[in-house]
């Protein structure tokens, strides 16, 4: 019995290979690199506008939404933690492996400052710089998580408060018991709603790549770097080794898992990390690959969205410990051993204080402002946060999807035949919330 044979136009469609995500946005890196040179190079002012109107735009799509996503992504995961069997110990351990990656980060970033003086010799003043609007300190930091209403940290985007009141309404909500299950499923609906909304703006990101690359280049060249060659190089080396040598190192002594699988995996959100600059926004993307590389949703639920704004090796614990230096040197304010001391202490306990948003400025504040360093050295690292802050922002939501593999293998529930398989091209599907997660048995 014959069949009918395919026509050549569905037989061609099929054939068509399909561009995997991470290559789109190596497309739109590279193609931004290229409009970002010839706009500055040539003054084509026209260029540079619509360049920096295609970044702002997705930029601003990912920040509508991140507001609402955080507080329910927070809500549900605390929910969520009752499915999972000892929920106490996983979330100690979270923690404590958060803590301990910050500070394996901060001694990195130290090391690196000491060796290569990034402050030095590079002509800057004081003059050069601004003292900022906005100061991070230890009392700040304490009174600002608790907000004076429900609707401010929404519009003004207050992150730490919005993590606050969820925290305060998943426990309520635990605690309530039955009556409360109308308002769990309506938060499970919300965030499943809010997760697909910005999956579709996560789609649009080697087009945001090519806007914000653009941006960067069109707007600062390579002039700016002179200036900030150590300190720029000192921000990627540190980086790259907490991203490619630490977290394999602890994937495989730890985890007792294949390193490059897990790159093979969780490429596409460390990529998107680098381009958006902003571990909030992507989030969604680090849950899914999370959960494709082996860790059960219930757990991945939890950590991911606890990480995204409060576990951040760049941001946190590189960046103000190579940042402190350069101000010192900057100054001429000699630093001390207990100096040291205090930037990981700061590094390791204060690092909620960056919020999963794109820059680190406050956190940078909170450091030089416990060192008793000036302030306007925060306005000489203004000009090249933007070229920083894309690898802070990429070894932020690395680590993130790190911890809760290396806890989850520890613990016994990391399903290893996932982790070997995952494959982080494969982004077709969009991430969903189980309504109704099953118990992971520890």
């Amino acid at each position: 019995m014959s069949s009918t044979p395919p026509s050549p136009t569905a037989s061609s469609r099929r054939r068509i290979p399909k561009v995997p995500f991470w290559a789109q946005i190596l497309l739109g890196l590279v193609v931004g690199a290229l409009l970002g040179w010839a706009a500055k190079s040539g003054d084509i002012s026209w260029l540079s506008t619509t360049l920096g109107k295609i970044g702002d735009i997705f930029v601003q799509l990912l920040m509508l939404v991140i507001a609402p996503l955080v507080f329910f992504a927070i809500l549900v995961s605390i929910t969520n933690l009752r499915n999972v069997s000892n929920a106490a110990r996983l979330a100690t351990r979270t923690l404590m492996w958060f803590m301990i990656t910050s500070l394996i980060a901060v001694v990195i970033g130290l090391g690196i400052g000491l060796l290569t003086d990034p402050g030095a010799g590079t002509g800057l003043t004081a003059a050069d710089g601004a003292e900022p609007k906005k100061h991070g300190s230890w009392l700040d930091f304490l009174t600002g998580i608790i907000p004076t209403d429900v609707v401010t940290p929404f519009t003004q985007l207050k992150v730490l408060q919005i993590v606050f009141m969820a925290v305060v309404v998943g426990i309520a909500i635990l605690k309530t018991g039955e009556k409360a299950k109308p308002v769990l499923a309506l938060s499970h609906s919300v965030l499943e709603l809010l997760q697909k909304a910005l999956w579709w703006v996560i789609k649009l990101a080697p087009l945001g790549t090519l806007g914000l690359v653009g941006t960067a280049i069109s707007t600062y060249g390579w002039n700016l770097l002179s200036k900030y060659a150590t300190f720029t190089a000192d921000i990627y080396v540190g980086c790259a080794l907490v991203l490619f040598v630490v977290y394999p190192l602890l994937l495989a002594g730890v985890g007792k898992v294949n390193p490059l699988q897990f790159f093979r995996g969780a490429w596409p959100a460390i990529q998107l990390a680098f381009v958006s600059r902003s571990s909030v926004g992507t989030m969604p993307l680090t849950q899914k690959v999370t959960e494709r590389l082996g860790v059960p949703k219930e757990y991945a639920s939890f950590a991911v969205p606890f990480g995204s704004t409060t576990k951040m090796d760049g941001c946190a614990s590189i960046y103000p410990a190579i940042a402190a230096i350069f101000v010192a040197q900057v100054f001429d304010v000699p630093l001390e051993v207990k100096d040291y001391i205090l930037i990981a202490f700061v590094s390791v306990i204060g690092s909620a204080a960056t919020a999963g948003l794109t820059g680190a400025t406050v956190m940078l504040t909170l450091t030089l402002s416990t060192l008793g360093l000036p302030m306007a050295g925060v306005g000489l690292l203004l000009a090249i946060d933007p070229i920083v802050d894309m690898m802070r922002t990429a070894t932020n939501v690395a680590g993130q999807s790190v911890v809760p593999i290396l806890v989850a293998s520890r613990e016994g529930i990391l399903d290893r035949e996932a982790y070997a398989t995952a494959d982080g091209s494969r982004l077709d599907d969009e991430p969903r919330v189980e309504a109704a997660p099953q118990p992971v048995a520890a």
